[in-house]
């Protein structure tokens, strides 16, 4: 059975996500972590309950989503999942400090790509890749259909959606892929997203005034 355990981070209010199992295997996912006590917050859970960080995922690269994701890759040694569509935006990080009035130093990660179709495993627990760009241009939402949750970063949120005003945003693109590749799922698959609180599938497409 995977447990979901969250932290809000960063001057954005990002989820930070990290999901693991009763043999203590466990991926984090976004690492947001910025300040000294967020990190030790994040170290204290991973070392607590004895966690091994087998991945890095990244929903996509935004700056509130990988602040600390060098923190993260030189703790754990493993590789960071991405979507090729979005290395650019990594690439982009140094910039995007600077328009938030930060000094970051350039990631020096290793990343493994990951695409549309592709599945990932943990401890054969599987995960669905859906790419569903418009906020970014590489934003993945990672789909586990045994347990019905989907980890959706900055694509769906309670009640909204992703901004589509940032660099290679297309609202259009968002919109025809939530209802193309997440509305069509179960109307009680779960929703952890980037932002806010969990929500579910089928309130959205209730309640969600960007679908009315």
């Amino acid at each position: 059975m995977l447990q979901i355990q969250g932290f809000v981070f960063n001057f954005a209010s990002e989820n930070t996500y990290i999901i693991y199992n009763e043999n203590k295997n466990a991926w984090l996912i976004d690492p947001g972590n910025m300040s000294p006590q967020e990190t030790q917050a994040i170290s204290n859970f991973i070392t607590e309950n004895g966690l091994n960080i087998q991945k890095i995922l990244l929903t996509h690269a935004h700056i509130d989503h990988i602040l600390g994701l060098q923190w993260a890759f030189d703790t754990f040694k493993v590789p960071v999942t991405l979507h090729q569509e979005d290395q650019e935006v990594l690439d982009m990080l140094q910039a995007s400090g600077v328009r938030f009035g930060m000094k970051i130093d350039p990631v020096n990660v290793e990343v493994k790509y990951v695409q549309e179709g592709d599945e990932l495993e943990l401890d054969g627990e599987k995960f669905k890749i859906y790419h569903v760009p418009g906020h970014s241009p590489g934003s993945v939402v990672y789909h586990n259909e045994n347990q019905k949750f989907m980890i959706s970063g900055d694509v769906l949120f309670e009640g909204s959606i992703g901004r589509t005003d940032l660099y290679k945003g297309n609202y259009d693109q968002l919109i025809n892929g939530i209802k193309t590749k997440l509305f069509v799922l179960d109307n009680d698959t779960q929703v952890f997203s980037g932002h806010g609180n969990p929500t579910s599938i089928g309130f959205e497409k209730q309640y969600n005034p960007f679908f009315k």
